[in-house]
This record gives structure tokens, sequence and C-alpha cells, in this order.
């Protein structure tokens, strides 16, 4: 059987969240690995808590997959209050943001992902809801057009993004608490895969989840979707069990070698070096020639090939590592 092509990873993507939703942990207690922001954030909402008062306004960056989501739910849930949840480019106008503004309750979560997308209107509406807890509408058009402010109940807006960059500066600076999710280690990975299969009902060796734990590009969603795919193979050609050879033979299948990289990331590496000389070449030339979109390229695969030391971003452009040489197999000796 042929490996499965390499945008797997961004086709997996667009999988439903429902279908990973039972397998995340609900409480902090649970939550496996970020061991920093998890010990200030205790800290955090104890304190909030024993005040009477909404934690402060807490901003989640990271690469896609790292728990941003499931982080923001486990917040609410040691406050002990609702979550409200939304995304950038579903809330289209003001009147979007006013109307769910205005039905959350004292201490309410109100968690944007993708807050990088917001349009300019709405954040500048934002603004004061999160600092004075007030929002102002304009009701009408033309000369008839007036401003109303409208008193809000104090709430923590938590925010997410995996664009750090494309923040705007009065937008961050009104989050008070910023949190950098970093990549997993192979170690909290294989535990987040074994608890997971717990509560699937499967049996997953030490060996088969650290295997798969070790190419899971150090994110959570990518470890959870190798295993339900390791589930289903362990189905039809195994015994039930999760081991070694079917977390191999699931690997193998999906085209993932050793290192943790797809053909496409392994497509993007060759491009860098057979057609421009190991680079610099600028994002947009390398998309092109690639076929795949820019936003995929930066979001999906460009953040790990960095993080693995495979990949170099510079002024003029992006280039390829003598890491990256290697594991091709290409020369470097005249290059590094």
């Amino acid at each position: 059987m042929a490996p499965m092509p390499g945008n797997w990873l961004r086709a997996e993507s667009q999988e439903p969240e429902q279908n990973l939703r039972a397998l995340r942990p609900r409480t902090l207690e649970d939550f496996v690995g970020q061991e920093k922001i998890k010990e200030r954030l205790r800290i955090y909402i104890q304190a909030a808590k024993e005040r009477g008062e909404p934690l402060d306004h807490v901003l989640l960056l990271s690469p896609p997959g790292l728990g941003k989501t499931t982080l923001a739910h486990i917040i609410a849930t040691e406050l002990g209050v609702r979550i409200q949840v939304s995304s950038g480019p579903a809330i289209e106008r003001p009147g979007d943001l006013a109307a769910i503004l205005t039905h959350l309750q004292r201490g309410d979560v109100f968690f944007i992902d993708e807050i990088h997308r917001l349009r300019r209107q709405v954040e500048e509406v934002l603004y004061p809801a999160m600092e004075d807890w007030k929002i102002d509408i304009v009701i009408g058009e033309g000369p008839h057009a007036r401003s109303i402010r409208l008193d809000l109940t104090p709430f923590t807006l938590i925010g997410a993004t995996t664009r750090e960059g494309l923040l705007t500066a009065p937008l961050r600076d009104r989050f008070e608490v910023v949190f950098r999710l970093e990549y997993y280690s192979p170690e909290e990975l294989a535990e987040i895969v074994r608890r997971a299969g717990t509560r699937m009902g499967l049996e997953v060796t030490e060996e088969g989840a650290l295997e798969l734990a070790t190419r899971s590009r150090g994110t959570p969603r990518i470890a959870l979707r190798l295993l339900r795919r390791a589930r289903d193979l362990a189905q039809v050609e195994g015994e039930g069990v999760v081991d070694l050879v079917i977390a191999k033979r699931t690997l193998e299948l999906l085209g993932i070698d050793d290192e943790g990289l797809d053909s496409l990331d392994r497509k993007i590496l060759e491009v860098i070096i057979d057609r421009f000389d190991g680079g610099p070449v600028g994002i947009e030339t390398l998309a092109a020639a690639l076929g795949e979109d820019k936003d995929t390229v930066m979001e999906f695969y460009e953040p790990y090939l960095i993080a693995k030391g495979f990949l170099r971003r510079t002024p003029q452009g992006r280039m390829a590592t003598e890491k990256a040489y290697q594991h091709l197999g290409r020369p470097t000796a005249s290059l590094f």
C-alpha cells in the first residue's frame, strides 16, 4: 500500500473538532506538559477566585495544535464559569461583538480563536470593552447616526493566535497575561497518547506510544490523530493493540520519517536546496514552486522545520540548514 499524500497534516486539520473533543483534558491536573504555564495559571486563577474578580485577559501564542483551545476551556472550568467561543473571522461587525459581550455573565470567559483576524472596526470596539467594561454602538446611518455606550459585566477575554506578528500593538498591549506554548517532548506526548488510548478503550503499549509521540512534530493534536490512525490499523491488521509494530506500520503508511517529517516537509526542503541552491528564497516564490498556499506553508509546516533546525528564516528569505542537507543525503562540504 502506498503512503498517504504529504498534505495529510493539512487534510487532518480539517477534521471536525468534536472528533477530538472527548480526548481533551478538562482540568489543569489532567493537562500534560507546559509546566511553567500551568504553575502560573494556578496562582492567577486562585488569586482571582479569592478576590471574587474575573481573571485578567489572557493571550495564548503558539503554532497550531499545542493546546490553546483546550487551555481556554480548562481556565473556564477551573474558574467555575461559562465559556463563550468564537473566532476572529466569525465576528464580522461590531454588532456581532456587542451581541456576544452583552450576554456574558460576570466572570465568564470569552474565547476568540485566530484573534489576529479580527476586522479593524471590530477590534476598535473591543478596546473599551477590555479596559472599562463598556462598548460603544453606532445606531442609524448618515446624519441621524448616534452612538450609545453600553455597560458590560466584567469578563475574561482569552485570545489565541498562531500568527503573533499579525496582532496589532494596541490589541496585544491590552492583554495582561501572555503565554507562549512550546512544543512538547516525546515523553509528554507519549503520556498524552497513553491517556487518550485509555479514554478510547484502546490498549497502547509504552513502545507504541513513544514511537507515535516521537514523530508527532511535538504537537498533541497530531499525536492524537496518529493514534486514531493506529487504532484503525490495529483493528484491521493487528489484534486491537497499538504496539511498536502497529505504530511503525502506521507511520510508514502516512509517509512520516524518523524526524517526524512527511513528504511535503521533505519537498519544501528539496525545493529550497535543488531549485534555489539552498536559499534564501521568499515565501511567495517558495509557495508557488510547491503549488501550495503561502499560509499553509507558513502555518502548518514552517514552524516545525524551523524548530527542528532544518530551516532558517532570514530577512532575504528561507534557507535550508546543514541539517536539512544531511537529512536528505545531499553533499554539504562546499556550502557550510
